[in-house]
């Protein structure tokens, strides 16, 4: 199985959202228009295929020299454990630059995947909810 990844090529709406039912992440699957804007307007998408089959994405947003995003990572059930994951956040890494901090907020199954790749928990962040 060769895995290839892609920058900044905008899956079919629809490989994604069956992307997101497969790896278990927590999305407006049922709003595809919703989906579609995410999309839209994220600025580094990398994604991950064996041959057509969209088989990992990360998306972010990124001003490139200060500070970067990590809003998406999926990762479809039958390819973890392939180091895919891994792959993205690396590539994403690389796109954004030494000088640009990589932040997310994780899953809480996810929690200790994470500082396995070196990202440090941080305990001084807020946030307001979305309403739905």
């Amino acid at each position: 199985m060769g895995i290839n990844c892609q920058f900044n090529l905008s899956p079919p709406i629809e490989d994604i959202i069956d992307l997101y039912k497969s790896s278990g992440i927590n999305r407006p699957i049922d709003d595809i228009d919703r989906i579609a804007q995410m999309y839209a307007h994220s600025n580094l998408v990398v994604s991950a295929w064996d041959e057509d089959k969209l088989v990992g994405i990360a998306r972010s947003l990124s001003d490139f020299c200060y500070c970067c995003y990590l809003s998406n990572q999926a990762v479809r059930q039958e390819y973890k454990k392939l180091g895919i994951g891994k792959k993205l956040i690396s590539l994403t890494k690389e796109k954004i630059g030494d000088q640009t901090m990589l932040l997310l907020l994780s899953a809480t199954a996810a929690m200790d995947y994470y500082p396995k790749l070196n990202f440090e928990k941080v305990e001084n962040g807020f946030i307001i909810k979305r309403i739905r």
